[in-house]
């Protein structure tokens, strides 16, 4: 039986060549935490953290290590419900903050996703292979049209043009940061720059109150929209979304931002969303993401991760009636940790995630590139 003997974490920051900014946030690099785990017979996985802030996450991640040093690294589920129990405090029993609970998720999908690649290594499969599934291509779009400051308003549109030259048979467009006339604006440049048989998805970040992104929706119906993404404030619950989803025909997709599946759970059910974004490296890990997936496959939701593409598409794999697709960034320039961290993982070409045959998730770390880029 391997038992976990070590846990150790490595933060990784990137410069962006410029700044960008969504409806939600603006950024000059990317960072990314990658969380080692070492067994006591020397096989080691690897996960992945893309939640923030980074060292606060890393730090989280050491705390937690003692409550699982010496259990039995295939057991991912005790690990995970073990762990998972220390964000509810109880007197006299510890517990971990409340006012944490978000970068204590973090430290627990870096944990959980590294277990999963020992559990497929021990196994000397695939994660994919053990969940069942076949080594087919897997879907993916390309994400873009970030606001740069400066930049011409429909400078979206070429970019995003660009994207489908190399392949891409869906995009997705960052929205909601200007005006609803500037957006139509945007959206339809990009629509005219792609032409009528691309799939065209919208990423709003949260940008609006109901009553707004129901206007929003009604004007930009028009232009083939494939789903509305994130489309409203981040307090707003499964009951505005479901006030939403009757108010447009236009699918709603959702989850990225979700901590488990029990929110995650009531969207789906309830808010009428029909694509779920629940995100294996943000919070709570694979084995929480599989779970959704079960739910969402039940339920006839389709599954579409947020990012990591490299990870995700084992999960999207394992679901072929509801699998829809994996995330990616269009442009290398958005995501230089992704185009540099590794000297090997699952390759993309004309619009799919092509996975390889090696053990857990097959990637393999450039470790100079992570020196280099230690933050």
């Amino acid at each position: 039986m391997s038992k976990i003997a070590t846990i150790n974490t490595y933060p990784i920051s990137a410069p962006l060549k410029r700044r960008y900014h969504t409806a939600h946030e603006s950024r000059d690099d990317v960072t990314l935490l990658l969380v080692e785990v070492v067994t006591d017979d020397d096989i080691k996985g690897y996960g992945q953290v893309s939640s923030t802030p980074m060292k606060d996450i890393a730090t989280w991640v050491s705390k937690l290590a003692p409550h699982v040093i010496g259990m039995n690294a295939l057991a991912h589920g005790d690990v995970w419900e073990k762990l998972f129990a220390l964000t509810s405090p109880q007197p006299g029993a510890g517990g971990l903050p409340r006012n944490a609970r978000p970068q204590i998720m973090g430290a627990i999908a870096g944990i959980d996703m590294a277990l999963w690649d020992i559990k497929g290594k021990a196994a000397g499969m695939p994660v994919y292979r053990l969940l069942g599934a076949d080594n087919k291509p897997v879907f993916t779009y390309g994400t873009g049209g970030y606001y740069v400051e400066g930049a011409k308003l429909t400078a979206c549109a070429e970019e995003l043009a660009g994207f489908v030259a190399r392949g891409y048979k869906a995009v997705k467009l960052k929205t909601g940061a200007d005006t609803i006339a500037n957006e139509v604006r945007r959206i339809a440049a990009t629509r005219a720059a792609i032409g009528p048989d691309i799939s065209l998805m919208l990423d709003m970040n949260a940008a609006y109150d109901l009553p707004a992104c129901i206007e929003f929706a009604r004007a930009v119906e028009p232009y083939n929209i494939f789903w509305l993404e994130e489309p409203l404030h981040w307090y707003l619950q499964p009951a505005d979304f479901a006030l939403l989803a009757k108010a447009t025909p236009i699918p709603l997709a959702h989850g990225e931002r979700e901590l488990t599946r029990f929110t995650t759970r009531d969207f789906m059910t309830l808010g009428g969303i029909r694509y779920v974004q629940f995100d294996s490296t943000r919070y709570a890990g694979f084995t929480e993401s599989l779970r959704v997936a079960h739910m969402a496959d039940h339920a006839g939701v389709m599954i579409t991760p947020h990012h990591a593409p490299e990870l995700h598409c084992h999960l999207v794999a394992a679901f072929p009636r509801t699998g829809f697709a994996v995330e990616s960034h269009g442009s290398p320039d958005r995501d230089p940790i992704w185009h540099g961290l590794f000297s090997d993982r699952a390759q993309i070409r004309d619009s799919y995630v092509h996975m390889n045959d090696k053990p857990g998730f097959g990637i393999e770390i450039d470790w100079n590139y992570a020196k280099k880029h230690a933050a």
